[in-house]
């Protein structure tokens, strides 16, 4: 089951904080605990002492534990620096592997897999590139030093074919990310210059005509004096107006979050007596996808609130899509300014808007990937 695949009733508050990797990422890592059925079962066949063998068993579920846990937080923490925490467990998780040693040998290699993938997707970079060498490194030099191959050589091809996909996986993850924050980067640069022009056209015409008549009321403040003053009211009424645009503008100009957004629109609706109904993980949706849709929401929900008349409203999240329907009066005549608004978003993000009408009444805005 999919993020995007959970449905919310409308009394539900939008998550903020909770994405696809903070609800199932501990589920790559659980099902990578198959694999400690080697040491466990070395374990159990072990001859060691009593003392050693019970290390090895509470080394084993610590090591468990501690794997799964570290994992899920080092997944939270995205792709940049890794927490403390993280690098703390990855320690641990090598001297519980160190600790099965006394009772089970150089069956405790069997541990190398999964330090190598913690390293790998729980603190990357440079512990990335050390433990896979150092994983592969160690199990050869294990079966040099003691000529034991056979029961060593099926590990080595595993710890080698993991180095190979970890560093694939890693590489492409680290292309992905980038990939996105760039976007993310050419979509805020792209709405500051909107911005920046439309306070440009704004102040510069609304500056032009204060001055023309400014100079207008200097000169006819001795002729006519009545005339003057009634210049002066309204170089005083442009320069509001004035204020009122710049202002919106800079309103207008800080980005919404789509999950934020979603809370605002929610609650906007709620106030003007529509039931809404949100389905789907705000977090479905790409950060790059997120600027542009959270201007669609926003959008999509002022036209609702003044022109629709609508009793409900039901918001599909999905990833690479978002839908807004509506059970208001439907479309109506040429598209205004705000469709066109939301139309020249989605393009220039590299998606399609679609407005239909719905055949019971109403209007479904859409926007794809």
């Amino acid at each position: 089951m999919t993020a995007a695949q959970v449905r919310r009733p409308a009394t539900d508050a939008v998550p903020h904080d909770k994405g696809p990797w903070e609800r199932y990422g501990w589920l790559m890592a659980v099902v990578w605990m198959v694999f400690l059925v080697y040491p466990v079962l070395a374990l159990a066949s072990s001859s060691a002492p009593l003392a050693w063998r019970a290390l090895g068993w509470a080394a084993t579920a610590a090591f468990g534990v501690l794997y799964a846990t570290g994992f899920v937080i080092g997944m939270r923490a995205g792709w940049g620096t890794p927490p403390r925490i993280v690098v703390v467990i990855f320690w641990t998780l090598v001297l519980c592997a160190v600790a099965t040693s006394p009772a089970i040998g150089t069956q405790a290699l069997s541990f190398v897999p999964f330090v190598m993938s913690y390293a790998s997707y729980g603190l990357r970079g440079v512990w990335h590139w050390a433990t896979t060498v150092l994983g592969v490194a160690l199990v050869g030099a294990v079966i040099v030093l003691t000529g034991r191959l056979e029961g060593h050589l099926q590990l080595l091809v595993i710890v080698a074919l993991l180095a190979v996909a970890n560093s694939t996986n890693v590489w492409l993850i680290g292309r992905s990310v980038a990939a996105d924050a760039l976007r993310v980067e050419l979509a805020t640069s792209e709405e500051r210059e909107s911005v920046a022009r439309d306070v440009h056209d704004l102040l510069g015409h609304s500056l032009t005509v204060i001055k023309l008549k400014a100079e207008l009321a200097a000169q006819l403040v001795h002729r006519d004096p009545d005339r003057a003053k009634a210049e002066l009211d309204e170089v005083a009424r442009l320069a509001a107006e004035a204020i009122v645009g710049v202002r919106s503008t800079v309103t207008e100009m800080r980005t919404p979050v789509l999950a934020d957004q979603l809370a605002v629109s929610r609650s906007a609706l709620e106030a003007a007596g529509v039931e809404v109904e949100v389905r789907g993980d705000p977090a479905a949706i790409s950060p790059a996808q997120a600027l542009p849709t959270g201007w669609i929401v926003r959008e999509a929900t002022t036209n609702v609130l003044r022109h629709s008349r609508a009793r409900h409203v039901r918001i599909e999240v999905a990833p690479g899509s978002l839908a807004i329907e509506d059970d208001g009066v439907g479309v109506s005549g040429d598209a205004g300014n705000g469709m066109r608004g939301m139309a020249e978003r989605a393009h220039a993000a590299g998606a399609s808007l679609r407005v239909d009408a719905v055949p019971a009444g109403g209007t479904r805005v859409s926007v794809r990937w």
